[in-house]
């Protein structure tokens, strides 16, 4: 016996009409029929049920009846379970509703609790049950979502789930949900009521972070008492400190030293501000430590207090009385007429300044004040007055290394290294990345530690170290300080970035799409979602909480290796993210987010896959982690799959029944095709196929309504040897996609160029295997692009031209520009690309000098130029102020590059390669006093040569460090 669900039932035999319900008599079968209410399926109409029982079945239960009625009664209690059953499901929509408000107070009250930093281990409890159930309802409402579009697309219902019958896998499904909701509610009745039983009061959050601003005060204090012995390498950072102190100018100077937590901000100023020449220059001075939560009555206070033995009119115990304005006028006062030295340190808010600065008046007796903080908006904010900056950068290595020995080693003869210990040694310094008090609290750790195991047990154990060993204490605080700073969404979005391996450049677009897809980015009026989750970026890079970094083509970041350490160790406790590294069997994963960086172990065996909402996998052999069947029928609730490398060859079937999947990553996998179905994943964001084997869209790509990055170029073969790029080819519909912002690259053929005038919301366009007919076309469907902002064309080779003449009006806020191809002369339109940041040039052999066309677009801060000019000599005469980078490639007939003074101010990186005519270093290149990193490549011996006096110079300050040693290359040190 067993349920079918039919929208037509069969026309022959007997019918018999029994109280509503109804029996059909075949000749080997009997139905059964009766209808099921609305409710139960969210339908406007009742669900008609049929049960088939085979006759000689039937006949053996008429056999054993005792009478017709008794017949009708076994079909009756049939009937009665199902209609029990309908109605405990009927009402589960209106319950997930219900839960989804749940759902949104749980997560107000998580905001709350994270707003009000540290808790007690009763109110940790208190929110961890919070946050388990807030998981779970964000589970069953995807669950119910799940098997509803699953319905709705045509899935697979089981046939079976009962011996001798079955209710269909919808109506299974849903009341496994029922109780589910059934057993959260109860949940949530009972935690405010075992709050009430153990005691746990409203979250306030006080107690413990005053204790912790407390420690933090102290800790910034003890830096005043620090002995000279105990610093290494902050001297040149002292004297240029000690000369804005001390310059000729008498109007007022903010000097600002920005940093991460713990690199050392404090103790360079300390030492600056303790200096005797400092004390003897300045009239009086004071330091007081800001924090995160200050009330600007009580820091002017502590002024006062600071200065109260020159000031005769003070008296201490009067000063808890006095307002705002009083405690004002009293600084004033005393300072009006005096040359003052001030330490704001720990600054948090940029709104400080505007409260505070009314106390300090500026008598032109040349007084500073310094402040340090590890924003640098704070650091580079307008003080109204003359303002300086120093950025603390991480201890160079041999530093590092000195800074270390002297404490891990302070016992040892010369406090020098055993030699047995010495390479784990350098390992974990190096994995304090130059960060002093990381570096400091660890050789406290290893002061302790004398052999080899003891050495390996902390290295491999760094984690749990830094979370609960004593000396290790300061790091998490410190680091801690900056991550309880977060808002709630940049708390989500940061320990997202601790699940990229150590040491990774994450590319600030992809991690942008992966926030974006978890739904941590809130929408903004007039701006996209992108744009916010940028903003979001910089904010954690501008907090030094990211580290910013460059690669050849994208803007990057990285995250500080002890800062990731903490991260994952926040991410595991709250289940948030995890990492399998193999370095323990996982078994069962309770993460919602899970990143695989290794090839050992079964991830299909791990239980709680199901959970996941993220899967990211980071190592290029990992068949056993490839996707399979399996594992993409378990992963049924996922929004991100990363699969980037992977060999995988074909995607599953399975994968289509994600109706969740918002980002997919199958770049520089193995796979030739997409399949058709991929059309049912709606809710799809990101498809990237770059570097894969994918020829053609399916037409099922036009069904990805909710697509808004499609990254489709199948290769750059050899780049750098001047090949060509290769697109894929799109179906005809493709501009159905109305919410698509990025598609590249995508192969110019059949009538994708007149497409391309119905997609004028596009972003970012790449076209490749651009033709000299379709030049026209191309140039009427850019004018249309109002909001363009990125546009890359490829011709077939080399020798094809790029007709772009005809483009008159091109859109006004482009910013990234790649023409690869022959240009006969420079477009007119380069003059008004006044927003453009990112110029690349191949191929184009232009004759006219380039450069007097663009020196003068002030937001350019990127020139790639590729075999661009085939002139002799190259001269930047004016202009480029705000570029920062600069690659001249194969350009085989130049001889000399002259660089004026004031030209490129701000250039931090010059590439120069396969320029075999240039046998000198640029004229004027001791000009470029911001670089940081060069990358001189297939040059001649004449180059090389004429090069080693700057580079001996270079390495002498230490603004560079070698990275090649076949060629005179740098990156900063």
């Amino acid at each position: 016996m067993f349920l079918n669900l039919r929208s037509e039932l069969p026309c022959r035999g007997h019918l018999v009409g029994c109280n509503g319900i109804e029996l059909k008599r075949h000749n080997t079968t009997i139905t059964i029929i009766f209808i099921l209410p609305a409710a139960a399926f969210n339908t406007h109409h009742g669900l008609k049920v049929c049960i088939l029982i085979n006759k000689s079945r039937f006949d053996r239960i008429e056999a054993y009846m005792a009478s017709a009625a008794t017949d009708l009664l076994v079909i009756r209690q049939i009937v009665g379970i199902l209609e029990n059953e309908a109605s405990f499901i009927a009402g589960v929509g209106d319950q997930v509703d219900e839960i989804k408000l749940e759902l949104i107070s749980m997560k107000s009250f998580l905001y709350d609790a994270e707003g009000k930093g540290a808790r007690t281990q009763g109110e940790e409890t208190w929110v961890a049950s919070v946050r388990d159930l807030a998981y779970d309802v964000e589970d069953v409402i995807d669950e119910f979502m799940y098997h509803m579009y699953e319905q709705k697309i045509g899935g697979r219902f089981s046939r079976w789930l009962y011996k001798t019958i079955n209710i269909p896998k919808n109506i299974w499904y849903r009341r496994q949900i029922a109780n589910k909701l059934q057993k959260i509610t109860t949940m949530i009745k009972a935690i405010p009521e075992r709050n009430q039983r153990y005691g746990f009061a409203v979250i306030e959050g006080t107690n413990t972070s005053l204790d912790m601003r407390k420690w933090v005060q102290n800790q910034a204090d003890s830096s005043l008492f620090i002995k000279e012995e105990e610093l290494v390498g902050i001297e040149d950072k002292k004297q240029m400190l000690l000369g804005w102190l001390m310059n000729e100018e008498h109007h007022q100077i903010v000097v600002s030293v920005v940093g991460m937590g713990g690199s050392g901000k404090t103790t360079l100023v300390a030492k600056t501000f303790t200096n005797e020449v400092v004390k003897k220059h300045f009239d009086c001075y004071a330091w007081v430590t800001v924090s995160q939560s200050y009330v600007i009555e009580d820091l002017l206070r502590s002024l006062i207090k600071e200065f109260y033995k020159t000031m005769k009119d003070a008296n201490p115990e009067n000063l808890n009385v006095m307002s705002y304005r009083e405690l004002l006028e009293m600084l004033v006062n005393f300072l009006e007429s005096k040359r003052y030295l001030i330490v704001l340190d720990d600054v948090w808010d940029v709104n400080l300044w505007e409260e505070i600065k009314f106390a300090f008046p500026d008598a032109q007796c040349g007084s500073r004040i310094m402040l340090t903080t590890r924003k640098e908006d704070i650091a580079s904010y307008s003080f109204g007055v003359e303002s300086h900056f120093h950025s603390i950068q991480p201890l160079k290595k041999n530093y590092a290394w000195e800074l270390f020995s002297k404490k891990a080693f302070s016992t040892c003869h010369n406090k020098i290294c055993p030699p047995e210990l010495e390479p784990l040694a350098w390992d974990l310094v190096e994995k304090c990345e130059g960060l002093p008090l990381a570096i400091v609290a660890l050789g406290g750790v290893m002061s302790s530690k004398k052999s080899l195991d003891q050495w390996s047990e902390v290295y491999n154990s760094l984690n749990w170290h830094l979370s609960n060993n004593s000396l290790l204490k300061p790091v998490k605080s410190i680091l801690l300080l900056g991550f309880n700073d977060l808002p709630y969404r940049l708390k989500h979005c940061f320990l997202y970035c601790s699940l990229f391996p150590e040491d990774y450049l994450i590319i600030n677009k992809k991690v942008i799409r992966l926030w974006i897809a978890e739904g941590f980015v809130e929408q903004v009026k007039g701006l996209t979602l992108e744009e916010v989750a940028a903003g979001y970026l910089m904010e954690l890079v501008s907090r030094s909480m990211l580290q910013e970094r460059y690669t050849s083509w994208n803007p990057a970041c990285k995250m500080h290796d002890l800062i990731r350490e903490l991260a994952l160790s926040i991410g595991e406790k709250e289940k948030f993210c995890a990492v399998y590294d193999g370095s323990e069997r996982m078994e069962e994963t309770g993460a919602r987010r899970l990143s695989i960086q290794t090839v050992e172990g079964e991830i299909e065996c791990c239980k709680g896959l199901s959970q996941l909402r993220s899967f990211l996998v980071f190592v290029t052999d990992a068949l056993s982690v490839s996707f399979s069947k399996k594992l993409a029928s378990e992963l049924k609730l996922l929004r991100v799959l990363d699969l980037e490398n992977a060999p995988i060859v074909k995607i599953p079937d399975e994968l289509m029944y994600l109706f969740n999947l918002k980002y997919l990553n199958l770049r520089g996998t193995l796979v030739k095709e997409l399949p058709e179905a991929i059309g049912k994943l709606r809710n799809l964001q990101t498809l990237d196929i770059r570097f894969t084997n994918v020829e053609v869209l399916p037409r099922g790509i036009s069904k990805l309504i909710n697509l808004r990055h499609l990254l489709g170029y199948r290769s750059l073969r050899d780049f750098m040897l001047l090949k060509n790029r290769i697109g894929v080819k799109a179906p005809s519909d493709i501009s159905k996609l109305k919410k698509l912002q990025n598609l590249s690259c995508i192969e110019s053929e059949g009538n994708f160029i007149t497409l391309l005038r119905g997609m004028t919301q596009l972003l970012t366009l790449g076209i490749a295997n651009v033709i000299e007919r379709d030049a026209r076309d191309l140039c009427v469907a850019l004018e249309e692009m109002k909001i363009l902002r990125s546009l890359d064309l490829w011709v077939t080779n080399q020798e094809e031209y790029l007709r772009v003449d005809t483009l008159s009006s091109p859109p006004p806020h482009l910013r990234h520009i790649c023409l690869a191809g022959k240009l006969e002369k420079i477009p007119v339109w380069f003059y008004s690309l006044h927003s453009l940041t990112f110029l690349h040039l191949h191929w184009s052999r232009l004759e006219e000098d380039l450069l007097p066309h663009i020196e003068g677009l002030a937001c350019l801060e990127s020139v790639t130029l590729v075999n661009a000019y085939v002139g002799k000599e190259l001269s930047f005469t004016r202009g480029f102020l705000k570029l920062t980078r600069l690659s001249l490639q194969n350009f085989p007939l130049l001889e000399k590059i002259t660089i004026e003074k004031g030209v490129m101010p701000n250039l931090q990186f010059l590439e120069l390669q396969r320029c075999m005519g240039l046998t000198t270093l640029p004229q004027g290149f001791e000009y470029l006093t911001k670089l940081e990193g060069y990358l001189f490549e297939t040059v001649p011996e004449q180059f090389k040569e004429s090069i080693q006096g700057a580079v001996d110079y270079y390495q002498k300050v230490e603004r560079f460090k070698m990275i090649r040693g076949d060629a005179k290359s740098a990156v900063l040190g």
